[in-house]
């Protein structure tokens, strides 16, 4: 009988604290993870997060010297968290070449090895805005790296210029955001790097930098682990910063930054792993303001497959970070959650080994001149999205 209790009481004990510590875990919280009033940095911008087959969170970002432009001095940035976000190492630098620009981060993990593999790219930052020229030396290029201990450390960038750009093509950047692994049998642990690029035209009735130059996406692909890669056909047109998602029939789709007019994302689809695409349509539910946006298959909810889409979710101003899910397979977007109400831009989702979702996303403030404060971390248990109001208080935000 003693033994039996004593039994019981264990048991019970245990119970009390796996009560105790899910309930801790799955709790819906927020991290002012990177601040522009640090001043290690100009600003903190480009965010891109993944996990890691140990449950490490990594979070990248371009630390900016300088004026803070996209072609300036950009160190690229990484953090750490073993604890779901609750707890953060100090930034230590992926790659830091001077005063030339090293940015737009873009990770994959090749769920085959464990390795991290951490798409980039670099710019010459003597150029200033001339550095998209594809005539100069120092041209944007795709570059790449990896990590083998959890992201600790990081390789040597290689350059992927020779078969990932086309030499027709000046600005060039990897996602930015996350990469995906494909699970269907056809095309099975193919690595898939989401990009953007600028080319020239005759169209007159193309986007771009300057007249004759057009805007479109494309994927770099990879069947041997991040051996070797190669490119897509080009996605145009008016079309750049671009996610994607493996859906349930092995099809991917394509989310992009539009310059249709439209006021909302651009769409492509994928039915052989990402070597060709579909024309552009438009995706009247997503709505914005021609911004970068995230993209994620969550997995099973309430017994349904569910995908998340984070982006600042207005017509004309950059504001209102907001998460929408659909359970159709990205077909319709059935509820959107207000984050936060106020200056929002690019974001990252991923999901955290609790099966909370991660959101990682530039925020600031409109009161205040449209001020960038930074990088904000957030843990949101999954059924906050399905609640009425606004998720985080903007007021606090200092």
């Amino acid at each position: 009988m003693k033994n039996l209790i004593k039994s019981l009481t264990i048991i019970g004990t245990f119970l009390l604290i796996y009560s105790c510590t899910h309930q801790t875990n799955t709790k819906t919280f927020s991290k002012y993870l990177w601040k522009n009033s640090d001043k290690e940095y100009t600003k903190y911008r480009i965010p891109a997060m993944i996990l890691t087959q140990k449950g490490t969170v990594l979070t990248f970002c371009e630390g900016r010297h300088g004026d803070g432009g996209d072609r300036s001095d950009i160190d690229l940035l990484v953090k750490r968290s073993s604890d779901y976000g609750e707890t953060w190492s100090e930034f230590s630098i992926v790659w830091d070449d001077g005063a030339n620009t090293c940015g737009n981060p873009c990770p994959v993990i090749d769920q085959t090895t464990g390795r991290i593999i951490l798409m980039m790219t670099w710019n010459s930052s003597a150029y200033g805005y001339d550095a998209v020229k594809k005539e100069i030396n120092g041209t944007r290029r795709p570059f790449m790296c990896y990590s083998d201990d959890d992201g600790m450390t990081w390789s040597k960038p290689e350059d992927l210029t020779a078969t990932c750009k086309n030499s027709d093509w000046e600005w060039y950047a990897t996602g930015p955001g996350i990469g995906i692994q494909l699970k269907s049998e056809k095309y099975k642990n193919r690595l898939v790097i989401p990009a953007n690029h600028s080319y020239y035209t005759d169209n007159q009735n193309e986007w771009g930098f300057k007249k004759g130059i057009g805007l479109g996406s494309h994927v770099i692909l990879s069947d041997d682990g991040g051996a070797t890669w190669r490119m897509s056909t080009s996605i145009t047109p008016r079309c750049n910063e671009s996610q994607l998602v493996e859906l349930s029939d092995g099809r991917l789709m394509m989310t992009m930054r539009s310059y249709a007019g439209m006021g909302c994302r651009s769409i492509s689809y994928s039915e052989d792993g990402g070597e060709t695409w579909s024309q552009v349509e438009h995706a009247l539910q997503l709505v914005e303001p021609a911004c970068q946006a995230s993209i994620l298959e969550y997995g099973q909810y309430n017994g349904k497959k569910m995908y998340l889409f984070s982006n600042p979710a207005a017509v004309e101003d950059r504001i209102c970070m907001t998460i929408k899910t659909s359970f159709d397979d990205c077909k319709t977007w059935s509820n959107a959650k207000l984050i936060a109400d106020n200056k929002a831009e690019y974001s990252c989702l991923t999901v955290l080994p609790n099966g909370n979702i991660g959101l990682l996303f530039e925020f600031g403030k409109v009161e205040e001149g449209w001020k960038d404060n930074g990088l904000m971390f957030v843990s949101i248990y999954p059924d906050e999205l399905f609640t009425p109001g606004t998720l985080l208080d903007c007021n606090l935000w200092k």
